[in-house]
Formats: structure tokens, C-alpha cells, sequence
């Protein structure tokens, strides 16, 4: 017998406790907690319809080293608790480990007929293996018995919770408006807030624990689904169908999905990475409408969100969790990174302001602005996960008179500021039009750190930025905190403006999933001293704003705050001045300046929207099975080409931005080639 594997059935004698070799019947539970648990063989067991506590010996697997070892294992119906103890002998000193069975999942193994586990809601797994499968049946049974009875008594004390707090809800707004004891009483209206926000934070628990029961009651997935896991990855499967009766080998896919662009591959099998200039010239105003209303997918594929939730657990990282194909957006990353200069006029006026005061005004105002056009749709889906070396490169061109020259407050309440609204165009020097270039990268893997920069040569004016993405698994929500500072330089006033991002929430997604910011930002410029305050309001439990924004901009030397805004981020948002005077931005009536990209027979082979083209064109045809393959074969060559570099010591060769510190930097910033002035106000 090798090491690590059980032995005969074993039962354990009154005197000592240790096991020895008995006949096969032995090691089967006892009933009730007594001994013999059953006579004349297997005929001798029978099932009740009340639950009944069940103890024996089974073999537990503890860790590589120590492998399998025989415990007494005791199962408390009344307390819904699984108990183990070295040996019956010691069952009435503390169990030397217990897991709550309440929303736990009992899995017969695969393996073999001998073996299950048991998955506690807390994570805790034990591994079990019984004498034969005559045995494992039988606590198979008892387990889930005893389960599912613990889990549906929480459903009922659920329910009867919610209906003393909805009776609750009752008394208090049943209660007169005036006098001693009113329904709009501080006290009352917090506790109304407080019982509310209890019983969501219960419900969503309690659906937690009925998605990992549904999941696995269900059995397997769908046939030809796969879910990719922590690195590393998961075998590929054999094959897999496209919904109809071709076949496509994921290796073959692989093979041309690598050689697709043999160009770009050196003789080393390393990419050249040798900075470019982008002709302005060769770039055409984008086509391309990635609109994501559609719900279809994800619908149909709602078996597979279950069973990837039920898997997951309250705060895991999921940096290096493949996300099902049909959730993903039909762009990546870096381009979405591009959607913040969809106002470029707003971008650009920043420098117009004739005071610093002003210049800080102005870019609270582009800031608010830029989040809106960052989600193609009300239905929040996930971008593609850029890929090490991926390049995003665009730009946008808008007419000088387009471009506000002043910042001037309406004084009216309800001005709303669109595009007809802009003041007279500015003096012509070159042309007639400014140019905003941008272009992304995703210089990191491991942490996966995207750069991206962005300038008007003409104004003198450029912002540099660094983003981390970190993403936690919330229950019913998906949070994604961005890590990374962004750095705005107005060179003509000498001046720079330190920001950073707001968190962002994926909720709802086991329904309709929908998108939220939140978090605190600053905005620091410490040359004029002057700062801002920006908060993202994620909406309460109870009552409360959807996308609520406030903001405050304050002259840090003088205490003053001299602006305030409040609103909602995707909606109108209302500035009010030092002055009194206020006014109303409606992102709804903005026009949006669509950007300029280069066709894609004249892109890299990295770029963005090249190297993801098939991924995109079978989303598009609704393919996901094909999707999923073409997406695969661009992570594994990531995955390749990150081997061949660790095997032959070859550290990885950015192409546009630099590491500086704990930041990254474009490798040719605006301020390298025009003298930063120092003016004088």
C-alpha cells in the first residue's frame, strides 16, 4: 500500500480507540450516536423521514505530507454542524474542527466511489473518504438532509424578519406629523435607514447560499462551456463547437492566432519594441459604434454567472480571473481609457482660464465630464483585458471656434451649456482646428499597469497618467479600485494638477448588471495652491440618488471655497460660484467629438483594435464559443512569450512610457520640447 492511501475498512474497538482491520460493514455511521449502526449487513440500514445525528469513522485528507488520516466524524442535525475528533474516545472534549453546514454543498467525487467533500458557505473545505460507495451514499445523504433542512430554516427566518421589519416600516410612517412623537423623527428615520440596509445585507448573504446550492444541485456546466481559473490555466479543452457541426481545434487557433503577424516577432522570438510616430493624417474619424444594450448573452449564458459566483468568495482579488467571453465589452481597456477626451473643447479651454482660479474651475468641470461617455450602454459589461505591449493610439481634431475663450458663470439658474452656447471662435494661427493625441500602453502584466498621454502642442498643454486596475468580488457587486495618479501640465502658466480616479461598481449582475462610481478624489495644483475635493456618492441602502456627485474647489492658502458642484456624474450638474452665480452643465446635451483612428490594415499588430479583431467580429456575430478561442489564443502567446523571457533572463521592453519611481512616463512628454513659462498674474 503506497503512502497517503486508505486502508481496509476499519472499525474501533470499546477498549482503546484505535482502528484495526474488521469486515467491511464496520466503518458505516452509527445512528443516533450509538454504536452498531447496523445489523444483518446492508439490508440492516434504513432511512427515517426525521433527521437523526449520525457519528463514525471516515478518512479525512489533510495536506501533501500527511495525506489521510482516519477521524471521528459526528453529524449534528439539531445544531447543523459536521464535527470531527480524533478518535471516538475524545468526542466529548473539543471537536478539533467543526464546519457550520448551513449553505454548504455535499459533492460526491469523481475520482472515485469512495470519496466526497464538503464545501462550507465560509470556504472551508473538508475531504472525506468513506470505505466503499454503499457508505459514502449514506453520508452523502444525512449531509445534504441536514443542509438543505439548516438552509431553508434560514429562508424562513429570513422571511419572517422581513415582515416585523416591513411592520416596523409601517408603524413608524403611521405616525402623526406633528407632536411629541412624529414619522419624520431623526431617531425613527435612522432606524427605518439602519433595519433596511440589515435586512439587504442579510438577503444578499442568503442569496449567496442559494446560488452555491443551485449551481451545484445542477451538476456540471453546459456542455462545451469552460471557465478559466487563478494561473494557472486549466487544460483546454479537446475541441469545441461553434453551435453548429464544424469543429475548431483550439491548438490550430493558437498556431494562427500567433503567426498572424509573423512581422512583429523577432528573430529571438521577442517583440520589437521600437517607438513610432503616428501621422495624424493617416487617422479617419472612427466609424466604429460599440453601442452595449444588449442583454442576450447574458441571459442565455445565465447558468455559467451562478456557477462562477458560487464560486468566488466575499473579497477575492480577481485581477487574474477570466471572466466568462459573452460579459465582455466589444473594445479593450486602453481604448475605453480613450473615452476621457470625449469632450477635447472642455479639455482644451483649461488653459484659456485667465486666473488660476479659473484654470481649476475649468478642470473640475472637463474632469466631471469625462466619465459619462465611458460606458457604451446602461448595461455595465467588462472591457477586454489588455495584454502586455497592446497600444491604443487616437486622436480628435476640433475647430477653434468651438473652444470656450473665458470662463463666464450664467447667471441665469437654468442655462443649460451646450455646443451652440460657446463663445465667439479664438484668433486663427495655424489652421483651423486644434489636434488632441493620445496614446495608451500596457506596460505591466503583474500588476496589470496601463499608461496613457494625452496633448494639444498648439496650447501647450498635456496629461500624463498611470493606471492599476484592482478588481474584489463584493456579493451581489464587482469593485474595481483604480491605483494610479494622473498628472495635467499647462506649460504655458507653468502649472501642473495632480488627480487621480474613482473606485467603479459593477451591480446587480446576477440581474441586470449597471454601473457606479465611488470614492473620494483630489485634485492639487501646488503652485497656485489652489485644490479640489471630488466625491462619488454610491447610493445608500435605503433612499438616495443614483451617480451623485459633490464637489468642492478651495484656495488652500485663504481656506476659501470657491466653487461648489452637486449633481449627478451621467446626468446635469449644477456649479455654483464664490459670486452666487450658478450654472447647469447637461451632459446629455454635450456633444460628443468622435475620435480619429488609423484603418486597421494601417495599425500595428499590437494595436488595440488589430490585435482584438477577431475577439470583437465573433462578439459582434454573436459567436461566443469562437470569441472565447480567439481570446484564449492571445492569452496563452501573453503566457509564452512571458515564459521565454523568465527562461532566458530578458526583462520586458516597453515602447512608449518609461518607469520613473512608482509611475510610468510617456517617453516623449510635451514639456521635453516646449520651455515650461513662468507668467506672472
Amino acid at each position: 500500500m503506497q503512502a497517503g492511501e486508505p486502508g481496509p475498512a476499519m472499525r474501533v474497538p470499546e477498549s482503546d480507540g484505535k482502528p484495526e482491520s474488521p469486515g467491511p460493514a464496520a466503518a458505516l455511521p452509527h445512528r443516533n450516536g450509538g454504536g452498531g449502526g447496523r445489523s444483518g449487513g446492508a439490508k440492516g440500514w434504513q432511512y427515517s423521514d426525521h433527521m437523526e445525528n449520525v457519528c463514525g469513522y471516515l478518512m479525512k485528507y489533510t495536506n501533501l505530507v500527511t495525506g489521510w488520516q482516519y477521524r471521528f466524524f459526528v453529524l449534528n442535525n439539531e445544531a447543523g454542524l459536521l464535527e470531527y475528533f480524533v478518535n471516538e474516545q475524545s468526542r466529548n472534549q473539543k471537536p478539533r474542527g467543526t464546519l457550520h453546514l448551513a449553505g454548504a454543498v455535499i459533492s460526491p467525487s469523481d475520482e472515485d466511489s469512495h470519496t466526497f467533500t464538503v464545501n462550507a458557505a465560509s470556504g472551508e473545505q473538508y475531504k472525506l473518504r468513506a470505505t466503499d460507495a454503499k457508505e459514502r451514499q449514506h453520508w452523502v445523504s444525512r449531509l445534504q438532509i441536514c443542509t438543505q433542512h439548516h438552509t431553508e430554516a434560514i429562508g424562513k427566518m429570513m422571511t419572517h424578519a422581513e415582515g416585523h421589519q416591513r411592520d416596523l416600516i409601517r408603524r413608524i410612517e403611521c405616525l402623526p406629523a406633528s407632536g411629541h412623537l412624529t414619522s419624520l423623527d431623526q431617531d425613527l428615520l435612522m432606524l427605518k435607514a439602519t433595519s433596511m440596509a440589515t435586512m439587504n445585507c442579510l438577503n444578499d448573504c442568503f442569496h449567496i447560499l442559494q446560488l452555491q446550492h443551485a449551481s451545484h444541485q445542477k451538476g456540471s456546466l453546459p456542455s462545451g462551456t469552460t471557465i478559466e481559473w487563478l494561473e494557472p490555466k486549466l487544460p483546454l479543452p479537446n475541441h469545441y463547437k461553434n453551435g453548429g457541426d464544424q469543429t475548431f481545434a483550439p491548438e490550430q487557433n493558437k498556431q494562427v492566432a500567433v503567426q498572424e503577424e509573423p512581422s512583429s516577432i523577432s528573430e529571438s522570438g521577442l517583440l520589437t519594441r521600437e517607438p513610432e510616430e503616428i501621422n495624424a493624417d493617416d487617422e479617419v474619424e472612427d466609424t466604429c459604434d460599440n453601442k452595449e444594450d444588449d442583454l442576450g448573452a447574458v441571459e442565455e449564458q445565465r447558468s455559467v454567472i451562478l456557477h462562477l459566483l458560487s464560486q468566488l468568495k466575499l473579497g477575492m482579488d480577481l485581477t487574474r480571473v477570466v471572466l466568462p467571453t459573452f460579459i465582455l465589452e466589444k473594445r479593450s481597456l486602453l481604448e475605453m481609457y480613450a473615452d476621457f477626451m470625449s469632450h477635447p473643447d472642455l479639455f482644451i479651454s483649461i488653459t484659456n482660464g485667465t486666473t488660476a482660479e479659473d484654470r481649476m474651475i475649468r478642470f473640475v468641470e472637463y474632469y466631471l465630464t469625462s466619465f459619462h461617455e465611458g460606458r457604451k450602454g446602461a448595461i455595465a459589461k467588462k472591457p477586454y483585458n489588455p495584454i502586455i505591449g497592446e497600444t491604443f493610439h487616437c486622436s480628435w481634431r476640433m475647430p477653434k471656434s468651438d473652444v470656450a475663450s473665458s470662463m463666464t458663470a450664467s447667471s441665469s439658474a437654468q442655462a443649460i451649456l451646450n455646443q451652440d452656447s460657446l463663445p465667439e471662435p479664438l484668433s486663427q494661427v495655424e489652421s483651423d482646428c486644434y489636434t488632441v493625441r493620445f496614446v495608451a500602453e500596457q506596460v505591466s502584466h503583474h500588476p496589470p499597469v496601463s499608461g496613457f498621454y494625452a496633448e494639444c502642442a498648439e496650447r501647450k498643454m498635456c496629461v500624463n497618467a498611470h493606471v492599476w486596475t484592482k478588481s474584489k468580488f463584493l456579493g451581489m457587486s464587482i469593485g474595481v479600485t483604480m491605483v494610479g495618479e494622473g498628472v495635467l501640465s499647462l506649460l504655458e502658466h507653468g502649472e501642473e494638477y495632480t488627480f487621480s480616479l474613482p473606485c467603479a461598481y459593477a451591480r446587480s449582475i446576477l440581474t441586470v448588471p449597471w454601473v457606479e462610481l465611488g470614492g473620494k478624489v483630489n485634485v492639487n495644483c501646488a503652485k497656485t495652491g489652489y485644490s479640489a475635493s471630488i466625491t462619488f456618492h454610491t447610493k445608500p441602502f435605503y433612499g438616495g440618488k443614483l451617480h451623485r456627485v459633490t464637489a468642492e474647489v478651495k484656495h488652500n492658502t485663504s481656506n476659501t471655497v470657491v466653487c461648489r458642484v452637486q449633481g449627478e456624474w451621467n446626468s446635469v450638474l449644477e456649479f455654483t460660484y464664490s459670486n452666487g452665480e450658478t450654472k447647469y452643465v447637461d451632459l446629455t446635451k454635450l456633444s460628443v467629438t468622435k475620435k480619429r483612428v488609423r484603418p486597421l490594415e494601417k495599425q500595428g499588430p499590437f494595436e488595440s483594435r488589430r490585435l482584438w479583431k477577431n475577439v470583437t467580429e465573433s462578439l459582434r456575430d454573436s459567436e461566443i464559443d469562437k470569441a472565447t478561442e480567439h481570446k484564449r489564443a492571445l492569452e496563452e502567446r501573453q503566457r509564452s512569450e512571458e515564459r521565454h523571457r523568465a527562461e532566458t533572463g530578458t526583462p520586458w521592453q516597453t515602447k512608449y512610457f518609461i518607469k520613473e519611481g512608482e509611475g510610468w512616463v510617456y517617453y516623449d512628454p510635451l514639456w521635453k520640447t516646449i520651455p515650461v513659462t513662468q507668467p506672472t498674474e
